[in-house]
């Protein structure tokens, strides 16, 4: 047997003990949770939990940008991660943008993010009346550009919203509010029976959004109610 030979034997006799190795990397012994919080009221702002907020963040030393995605009533948490110091960003948000913020992760890390939503949904009504699903809802706005469109949403588990849902209301409203404006939306049961059925739960959710690009909806706490 030819030398080139042998020598190839050993080679690939060597990366196949090699492969069988464990590797020395450590797990993740660290994580981080938070909430996004209305600076003015202290409330949850909720999100989409679909196409919504996440949280963009860099590990110190590294250039790979992984994301965390916020949850639907505005909470998140990453049991995943390695102690080390992160850049973190929140974007697609309803809210005012964020600076990059520098945080240190060591053991159960908590990190709350104070925001200024587009838009404020209070004083919430949801209830059946015969045949009809009110809502009802005082709406605020904190900046000066237009509502564009408030919406009733409908869905049979709590992350219901504008980009998850079966049944939805929408009203095109395209005004600037310089005081809170109150809304009632209507949704007729019988009209919406093929999604809607007779014993069944449903979540219910009240949204409003703001006229620019990449705007996201702004929500109030989903209400349950049994058809």
């Amino acid at each position: 047997m030819r030398k080139s030979s042998i020598f190839a034997m050993m080679a690939i006799l060597l990366a196949s003990v090699t492969s069988c190795e464990k590797d020395n990397y450590d797990a993740p012994d660290s994580s981080i949770f938070g909430s996004f919080i209305d600076e003015e009221t202290g409330q949850l702002v909720e999100q989409d939990i679909y196409n919504g907020t996440v949280i963009e963040y860099v590990e110190e030393g590294y250039s790979t940008t992984e994301t965390m995605v916020v949850k639907n009533d505005g909470t998140y948490r990453n049991n995943l991660m390695f102690s080390a110091n992160y850049t973190m960003t929140p974007v697609r948000g309803n809210f005012e943008p964020l600076e990059p913020r520098q945080v240190r992760v060591s053991g159960a890390t908590q990190v709350d993010f104070l925001v200024k939503p587009y838009l404020r949904l209070e004083d919430v009504e949801i209830f059946r009346n015969g045949d009809i699903i009110r809502a009802s809802f005082k709406l605020t706005q904190t900046g000066f550009d237009k509502v564009k469109t408030v919406g009733l949403f409908v869905f049979p588990e709590p992350t219901v919203g504008y980009q998850m849902n079966t049944v939805k209301v929408e009203m095109a409203v395209g005004e600037r509010f310089k005081h809170p404006q109150q809304f009632n939306i209507n949704l007729n049961i019988p009209a919406n029976s093929a999604n809607l059925k007779t014993g069944k739960s449903y979540f219910f959710r009240v949204g409003a959004i703001v006229d620019v690009p990449e705007a996201k909806f702004n929500y109030a706490p989903a209400i349950r109610i049994t058809i």
